[in-house]
């Protein structure tokens, strides 16, 4: 049995405009096409070049958001976002975008990722002090932000952001301007689109499509963009960047018609799959991925093996994705709600079940469960990632060894755990060959380190930092 989960990370979804009359309602649609990013919770800020307004709350953007509700938001420029439950706990508190007020004016934040130093600056900035409303690691940011003292709040932000480390993807509002950041590793992927005359910011390039903008370029690591209706201001707050988008962006977050850094997410799964094939192939008669976010993985594998693919596995399209729900006990009852086994595909087949990752182990042995109760003769799982075995710092839902399975059970014990005949992980050479990012680059650019632990920024333990000289701790 695997560990009571206690406490959950973020992996979010931001989403901005800028210069459009119906701002709140291009957001509203916005958050829509980034909803696969976060369930729990949904917010909206506008402005209308005097004050900003708020509306968030717990549930779906369908839940938290109507017609009524929209059409008194009245503005041209809004920043949204939507969430699930962080180790801050499942609150209304937590909720963003985050706003904040003063005689200076006020301040919106939306935040994707998750800061390593967020303890040790909170400790710091609380003996300085400061009072936190929220348990949210973004409300750090904005305290640094107003204690910056620098009369220009883009000098602000940049000093506030050369104090913390991690990843974060950002969109700031205030009364006159948007500004967008992404940390100096580019962990999170952000990009800007042009609608009309103004600008729309997106963590993913699918929602784009869905208010009608066009792609103009993705926010590079260590830059601060101003936009206003002059057009886009672009300044750095790093020295030093160093491109390591996280790889799971390929494998399992982003939708499949987004591109991450011009590489679209369907093609590169789907090479995945092929290398999966090559590296691991099988004598079976049919392939069947695990929805969604497998598919394209599982044709690439049909496609290189010359197995048949066939829809195996038949998802209910109303309920959410078990990775990023809340409790073990809800990822339990989830599985059993959400998928259900085509018995006349299956039965009496050898099966290939393509799945894009195994976390904690509870999914994978469900769906092979489900299919030998449908029939299978044989089940052979294939993995389109390598093997998770190091916690994410910076934002994704693996925040403890004792969560991985893989970090305490060999493949082979994996594979007798889940039930399967044979089980079988990509590599990460096959990985980073796979998506197809610059080979130029080290590690093509990625984030590899669930798989490798190797980290790409500094992983401070909640008790001390030298982020405390910085601030006049002791």
């Amino acid at each position: 049995m695997l560990p009571e989960i206690k406490g959950l990370n973020e992996e979010c979804g931001v989403f901005g405009v800028w210069g459009h009359e119906d701002a709140a309602h291009i957001t509203y649609y916005g958050l829509h096409s980034l909803q696969h990013r976060g369930q729990e919770g949904a917010g909206i800020v506008v402005t209308d070049r005097n004050k900003l307004k708020i509306h968030k709350g717990m549930g779906l953007v369908n839940d938290v958001f109507n017609e009524d509700i929209l059409n008194n938001m009245q503005g041209t420029g809004a920043i949204g976002h939507v969430r699930y439950t962080t180790a801050g706990g499942s609150d209304f508190i937590n909720c963003q975008p985050l706003q904040f007020n003063s005689q200076t004016g006020s301040l919106a934040i939306a935040h994707n990722g998750n800061l390593v130093n967020a303890t040790a600056l909170k400790r710091q900035l609380e003996y300085q002090g400061s009072i936190f409303q929220t348990t949210s690691d973004t409300e750090v940011i904005a305290h640094l932000i107003k204690r910056s003292g620098y009369p220009d709040i883009r000098d602000s932000v940049k000093n506030a952001l050369t104090m913390v480390k991690g990843a974060y993807a950002l969109a700031i509002l205030v009364e006159d301007f948007m500004m967008v950041a992404l940390d100096p590793n580019g962990l999170r992927p952000l990009s800007i689109g042009k609608l009309g005359d103004g600008y729309v910011v997106s963590s993913e390039t699918c929602a784009f499509d869905i208010v009608g903008a066009t792609f103009l370029r993705e926010v590079q690591p260590g830059e601060l963009i101003l936009i206003n209706d002059e057009g886009l201001h672009i300044e750095t707050f790093s020295p030093s960047t160093k491109r390591t988008i996280c790889s799971m962006e390929y494998v399992y977050f982003a939708r499949p018609d987004s591109n991450v850094e011009e590489i679209n997410v369907h093609a590169a799964r789907k090479n995945l799959g092929k290398q999966l094939a090559i590296e691991a192939g099988i004598d079976a008669d049919v392939v069947t991925g695990v929805p969604d976010s497998s598919i394209s993985a599982a044709i690439g594998f049909a496609e290189e093996s010359g197995i048949p693919y066939e829809l195996g596995l038949i998802k209910n399209r109303y309920v959410g994705r078990t990775f990023i729900q809340p409790s073990q006990s809800l990822r339990e009852q989830g599985v059993k709600m959400k998928l259900s086994a085509v018995r006349g595909v299956v039965e009496g087949k050898r099966v290939v079940m393509i799945d894009d990752s195994i976390v904690r182990g509870t999914t994978a042995r469900r769906i092979v469960k489900l299919l030998r109760e449908a029939g299978a003769k044989e089940v052979h799982v294939r993995i389109s990632s390598p093997p998770i075995i190091n916690p994410c710092y910076y934002g994704i839902d693996t925040s403890t060894k004792g969560e991985l399975i893989a970090a305490e059970k060999s493949i082979e014990e994996i594979r007798e755990e889940m039930g399967a005949d044979s089980l079988a992980y990509l590599s990460v050479d096959g990985l980073m060959s796979g998506i197809g990012r610059p080979d130029t680059m080290e590690n093509c650019g990625q984030c590899l380190a669930c798989f490798t632990g190797t980290y790409p920024t500094e992983i401070y333990p909640a008790t001390d930092h030298p982020y405390d000289k910085v601030l006049g701790g002791k």
